[in-house]
């Protein structure tokens, strides 16, 4: 099994633009959410099979909501019930007003040797629009602070096309990242999800998305700084240091089996998926196995799943798995399918380690969307 996942569905407050599921519940349901995922994970310790674990990966919310105990016996009930692979990546997602020294000391007595921390803007003003809990400083404080205390692998997310954003504001922060050296860093377009914030701000006339050509030119830019910088651009929304990928999240983009525990947390074990219900009350009051759908996933739903993610990756999709996995007949429709892309020099196939490859170019990327709706089964 590639990894396990835990979502910590706790917040202080929630962020403008985020759909994630979380809850701003207090210490006693935490309290109760903690115990309640050490059983599921007793439950499920034989899913989907044996295996060392490769990563673990504490995402919310904000699982720098929980007290140290807490992770601390979350910690002791996975190693009780999984075997942990030596040099394993275990992650923790943190907010930087979480991160001041005590709470950083504590965090290096525990297994954690990568920290997540959600900058999303070095710029106060846009801070403030998003709702977001910290400062700039404060983030730059968390980082050296995190830095001080030995983490040597560090990634930070910002987000761009934020409502009153321009291309110099972007560049600000893009510099800024790149200055501070952190080992990976993800970058996300801003889109309006039903349910939030700024989704009803904009249905109200309140805010206005950023145009097209100002997204586009955001991209470019942060692939352009970041390649000078050295960062490897693996998938369309991240780069790292060289050696210093997201094994997690790398396990997603290449249909690698996962466990993921907690409320709205999901599983895949290379045929089905999983997804708890994402309400932490009726979660923490179950008996048995916690409140879940699951879906068997037909030929055509995995082959779509393939494409969305494998070609999301600077390596692509290796075409022999796609003959070998779905057949010739399928492979004959995706090169069919790819035929324009090709001669539009967005998609273009080379050989990695003696395999057909087909990837996204530079120009491609662009229009990534476009090229896997036309590709899919559907």
């Amino acid at each position: 099994m590639a990894g396990i996942y835990v979502h910590v569905p706790f917040c202080k407050t929630r962020c403008s633009y985020c759909d994630f599921y979380s809850t701003t519940f207090g210490a006693e349901v935490m309290e109760k959410y903690t115990a309640r995922v050490c059983v599921e994970l007793s439950a499920r310790k034989k899913y989907p099979g044996s295996g060392k674990i490769s990563s673990l990966y504490f995402g919310g919310g904000t699982p720098s909501r929980l007290e140290i105990r807490q992770l601390k016996r979350l910690f002791d009930c996975i190693c009780d019930n999984f075997e942990i692979a030596d040099g394993a990546e275990i992650t923790v997602e943190a907010n930087p007003d979480d991160l001041c020294d005590e709470y950083v000391q504590a965090l290096r007595t525990l297994p954690f040797n990568r920290v997540s921390m959600g900058v999303q803007s070095f710029n106060d003003n846009l801070l403030a629009v998003i709702n977001r809990r910290h400062t700039a400083q404060q983030a730059v404080d968390a980082f050296n602070r995190l830095r001080g205390a030995g983490f040597g692998n560090i990634s930070i997310d910002l987000i761009y096309g934020l409502p009153g954003e321009t291309l110099a504001m972007w560049e600000n922060d893009v510099v800024k990242a790149v200055t501070m050296k952190p080992e990976h860093v993800s970058a996300y377009a801003l889109t309006y999800e039903p349910g939030t914030l700024f989704y009803r701000r904009r249905r109200a006339g309140e805010i206005a998305e950023a145009d097209e050509d100002l997204y586009v030119s955001m991209y470019g830019l942060l692939m352009d700084r970041l390649n000078e910088a050295g960062y490897e651009h693996y998938e369309i929304s991240n780069f790292a240091l060289p050696g210093r990928r997201a094994v997690h999240n790398s396990s997603y983009w290449t249909g690698e089996p996962y466990l993921g525990v907690g409320p709205g947390a999901h599983s895949y074990d290379g045929v089905s998926r999983r997804c708890n219900t994402p309400d932490v009350m009726s979660y923490i009051s179950s008996d048995g196995d916690v409140p879940h759908e699951s879906e068997l996933l037909d030929m055509d739903t995995r082959y779509d799943e393939m494409v969305m993610t494998r070609l999301r990756t600077r390596e692509g999709i290796d075409l022999g798995l796609v003959r070998d996995e779905f057949g010739g007949q399928r492979l004959d429709y995706l090169m069919e399918n790819a035929a324009r892309f090709i001669a539009a020099g967005q998609l273009e196939e080379y050989e990695c380690k003696g395999r057909r490859m087909l990837r996204l170019t530079r120009k491609g990327i662009f229009v990534s969307d476009e090229i896997m709706s036309d590709m899919m089964a559907g």
